[in-house]
């Protein structure tokens, strides 16, 4: 992809304003309600009052769902995109944003929603308005703020037919109102692409990368040339049942599940336990995909819980948000997970399934982001990559994956 200029922020109300307002001025605008037709990469779209949620686990998942966080999570579009043709020269989508916030941060981020010409990054803009969470960390609690519409503009688009796509924020849930171009739009025609689903922690959800576009399974996914359902899902790749029976359920060419870095963050299962969950994980995928190409991923370097199980804790002595681990390394003698146990495990276990299973395969994640790369791109919080290390992630997983003789290689 090749980035063109960046436009300003977003601003002013959503919903039918907008519309009103350049009608004031003389231009003509089609307005273009907002419906699964033209979405790509959600599983599920959940009509509001004002107009629809995108969804990235279906209802039946949500209805078992622990807490409010993964609910937020979920709803979070990452990978998530409006995909259309139009001879449009300038775009306006009406949205209403639900921005994250964390307890202590003295700021609320603006988060860029992407616009594709033809597959090539054209313009970037934010929206203003719209809900503030915060969260308290520790806790998990969220302090609620509503907040109104707002909408995002991208103009000067080339002229003629073409295809756009505009990637919502990936970690800011974005209810989608109304699109508004100066041209008529319709539903793309289906590209005929395989479909690459992939689950994963908040690396894969896109954390600290600055763009929708920028997360690595969205740059790997062109790379590969597949679409992407991106299943990342941040703090809660946990082998949950539901987020199994969801893969499971869902049409797809090629799966990848990377596991790991969660369990030890929340240390919330001992070896005892984490060796038949992910059996049981894998077997629920392969009810509804026997022979499909199924990537076991195990986690990125990450130092400070390669030998030290978690829990995972804010570091509050840190003048900016990071990391620390909070485990005794002696208590892997008892059964607690750390990275390195975790690796070792999930390749004895791909390794002996794989025996009747030819269609599984394992990838040490240390081969995406590994020392090498932790010494020239160190994760700043201590356990997220940056947008840079998002890039080096992307290329390295498209260069063992999709490559001739990969997991992924078109057969």
């Amino acid at each position: 992809m090749v980035m063109g200029s960046r436009l300003g922020e977003g601003s002013g109300p959503g919903g039918e304003g907008g519309a009103e307002r350049r009608a004031a001025t003389g231009d003509e605008w089609v307005i273009t309600p907002v419906g699964a037709g033209l979405l790509r990469g959600a599983l599920e779209v959940e009509r509001t009052a004002l107009g629809v949620l995108p969804h990235r686990l279906p209802a039946r998942a949500r209805a078992q769902f622990p807490d409010q966080y993964l609910g937020m999570v979920e709803a979070q579009p990452s990978g998530v995109r409006l995909v259309f043709r139009t001879r449009a020269t300038a775009v306006e989508l009406d949205v209403l944003p639900t921005k994250i916030v964390y307890e202590g941060t003295s700021s609320t981020p603006q988060r860029l929603y992407d616009l594709l010409v033809d597959g090539r990054l054209t313009r970037q803009a934010t929206a203003t308005g719209g809900h503030v969470h915060t969260i308290d960390m520790p806790t998990r609690s969220v302090a609620i703020r509503p907040g109104a519409p707002g909408t995002v503009r991208f103009g000067g688009l080339p002229g003629g037919e073409k295809g756009v796509e505009i990637w919502l924020p990936h970690t800011e849930m974005t209810e989608l109102i109304a699109v508004r171009t100066d041209a008529p739009v319709e539903p793309a025609p289906d590209p005929g692409r395989r479909v690459w689903l992939h689950h994963g922690s908040s690396i894969s959800h896109g954390a600290n990368a600055e763009s929708p576009t920028s997360i690595w399974p969205a740059l790997a996914a062109s790379r590969g040339g597949v679409e992407l359902v991106n299943l990342g899902l941040g703090g809660n790749a946990l082998l949950d049942p539901f987020t199994a029976r969801a893969i499971r359920d869902t049409p797809a060419d090629l799966i990848s599940v990377k596991l790991g870095i969660n369990l030890v963050n929340h240390d919330l299962m001992r070896l005892r336990g984490f060796s038949p969950a992910v059996h049981g994980f894998l077997d629920t995928i392969r009810e509804g995909h026997p022979t499909t190409p199924l990537l076991v991923v195990s986690p990125i370097l990450c130092p400070i819980h390669e030998d030290t199980p978690g829990p995972t804790a804010p570091d509050l002595d840190a003048a900016e948000l990071r990391f620390v681990a909070l485990g005794d390394p002696a208590d892997r003698a008892t059964g607690r997970l750390t990275l390195n146990v975790i690796r070792d495990e999930l390749a004895r276990i791909t390794a002996l399934r794989a025996a009747d299973d030819p269609n599984l395969h394992y990838l040490d994640g240390r081969s995406l982001y590994g020392e090498p790369d932790f010494a020239e791109l160190p994760l700043p919080d201590r356990v997220h990559p940056d947008t840079a290390g998002h890039r080096r992630i992307g290329e390295h997983f498209a260069e063992s994956v999709f490559c001739d003789g990969g997991p992924f290689a078109r057969r």
